[in-house]
């Protein structure tokens, strides 16, 4: 093992590569002396968003993603996209190396806060992944929870034109309609993380992203693997 820790991400767009860098921030405020090593495959998004699923195809893409990190010495390997959450549980499958999920400790979280979780999303391919991760932390924390999805449909092309301010006045509208059916709001992609705080203060309910904690939780199972792999790899499980 090397005596630098590694850190790979996963991307699947290059949003958050060049655009908008908080992951990279995050990591480096976390783990400064980690090596951060990005591994992407810029079309696995657009692919997932025009297929309506996460595709065998795209699948064995973020697999081939994963390995290239493995095989590049990674201690642990950071998944920044939610849409492709059944692909790294996949992947989590064919590496040694443990994988977090950007959303793991996000959904962990909500479970947690509330019994009425509302998900809101601008990619409609992130509207199940994030309900079956958050429906897999209630089973395992024997919780009773009920969830309820919200769209803003379009509001991801309208960003990816440019049009920042009117993709956020989408995301808030969609979530003052959701917070009348939820306690707690969880924001299903990265993207949409730099709303929370005008979010929360419109709805004036809770609101979970995913960008910071994901960064913490990947930072806890690195330390953790470079102290005891084989605790670290179960619990990134």
């Amino acid at each position: 093992m090397s005596t630098t820790a590694s850190i790979a991400v996963l991307h699947t767009s290059l949003l958050f590569v060049d655009a908008d860098s908080v992951i990279n921030e995050y990591l480096s405020e976390l783990a400064p002396d980690a090596r951060v090593l990005h591994f992407v495959d810029s079309d696995v998004l657009a692919a997932v968003i025009r297929d309506g699923e996460v595709s065998p195809a795209s699948t064995q893409r973020m697999v081939h993603l994963a390995q290239a990190a493995q095989a590049a010495g990674a201690d642990v390997i950071f998944s920044a996209c939610s849409s492709a959450g059944p692909a790294i549980d996949v992947a989590r499958r064919l590496v040694c190396v443990p994988i977090v999920k950007i959303d793991d400790a996000m959904t962990a979280s909500a479970v947690e806060t509330a019994d009425a979780i509302g998900v809101l999303a601008t990619v409609s391919t992130t509207l199940q992944p994030t309900r079956a991760l958050i429906e897999e932390k209630a089973r395992a924390a024997g919780r009773d929870i009920t969830v309820q999805e919200r769209l803003c449909e379009a509001a991801f092309s309208v960003l990816m034109s440019g049009d920042r301010d009117r993709h956020d006045a989408m995301v808030l509208d969609g979530a003052r309609a959701l917070a009348k059916e939820a306690d707690v709001i969880v924001l299903a992609q990265a993207s949409m993380a730099r709303l929370a705080p005008a979010i929360a203060e419109a709805v004036g309910k809770p609101v979970l992203s995913s960008p910071r904690s994901g960064a913490e939780n990947a930072v806890r199972v690195l330390n953790e693997q470079r102290a005891d792999p084989a605790h670290a790899t179960a619990r990134a499980l």
